[in-house]
């Protein structure tokens, strides 16, 4: 397929990048691919391609944690990444689990999942392998959520979660907007977030919706 999409394989292990080349050249014509080896390397690739699909072992870089990498995703935000590793934290993978712009791939997985990965991330969708999806919308593991929200407020909370209006919340509760917000405040306020994204992270988290419900 034909694809105008610049491809960086941000990568320290010659035979992964050598195979990243060899799945590339076969899927897509006339696409330009470029290496990089370490943080610097891949900061200034991003700097001179701000449009690009990164495939990333973020385990291989120098990292300090999950939050410098979504420092730098938030920094280029028309960047889509394809986070290529032999392992991945559960912990890491939940946090990222609601990054619309980074997909998740196991070195293990097979050749045609990665060039499932590879084709998806290229037209822009996002791509899970089967492990990590089949983590993300497990029960195990997951966070309790905090004992301050109230039932009511918990029962809100997984409706703001699943992309439902205070109107529609007041409606499907059978109660008042001006209700509806009072109970909203006081949630964001409960938890310290300030936004409906920052609410519906945590949710997902907490385990109070699936990764699927946040989909639909």
């Amino acid at each position: 397929m034909n694809t105008d999409t610049i491809f960086i394989i941000a990568d320290n292990q010659d035979i992964t990048r050598r195979g990243m080349h060899g799945y590339i050249s076969d899927l897509f014509e006339g696409c330009h691919t470029e290496d990089v080896a370490d943080k610097r390397e891949l900061l200034q690739a991003l700097t001179k391609h701000n449009e690009c699909l990164v495939i990333f072992d973020y385990t291989l870089f120098d990292m300090n944690g999950v939050e410098e990498f979504l420092i730098i995703e938030k920094r280029f935000p028309d960047v889509r990444w394809l986070l290529f590793s032999d392992e991945l934290s559960e912990q890491f993978i939940r946090r990222l689990g609601v990054e619309k712009n980074v997909g998740m791939i196991l070195k293990e997985s097979s050749g045609e999942e990665i060039r499932s990965a590879l084709k998806c991330m290229a037209l822009g969708e996002r791509f899970l392998c089967y492990q990590i999806t089949e983590l993300l919308i497990s029960n195990s593991g997951r966070p309790e959520h905090h004992s301050v929200l109230t039932a009511t407020e918990t029962d809100i909370l997984k409706l703001i979660a699943r992309g439902k209006s205070v109107k529609e919340i007041a409606a499907e509760r059978i109660s008042s907007v001006h209700t509806i917000v009072t109970h909203k405040k006081n949630i964001f306020r409960k938890l310290g977030v300030n936004n409906v994204y920052e609410a519906t992270r945590y949710a997902l988290r907490a385990g109070l919706v699936e990764l699927v419900e946040y989909y639909i």
